[in-house]
């Protein structure tokens, strides 16, 4: 399996929708960050499906070394 690679240093705050699928790119290699495009094939490692109960600013991680994925925990602060 390979590493994750560091798509940003900084979090994608954003709206979610509830109800519907979101795709979190946990390999780093997405150019639709922090969404998968499918640029993880070969690497071993998965998307990571996302679903919100309710409409308002998430912020997911972007560096890939969230201990809490999808979301932004201040692992960048520490690269």
């Amino acid at each position: 399996m390979s590493e994750s690679k560091i798509a940003s240093k900084k979090p994608a705050v954003m709206d979610l929708e509830p109800g519907k699928s979101y795709w979190w790119c946990a390999c780093g290699r997405s150019e639709n960050q922090p969404f998968c495009d499918g640029a993880h094939k070969g690497t071993g490692i998965e998307p990571l499906e996302v679903k919100v109960d309710k409409k308002k600013n998430y912020a997911f991680c972007q560096c890939k070394r969230t201990a809490d994925s999808p979301w932004c925990d201040g692992a960048h602060s520490k690269l």
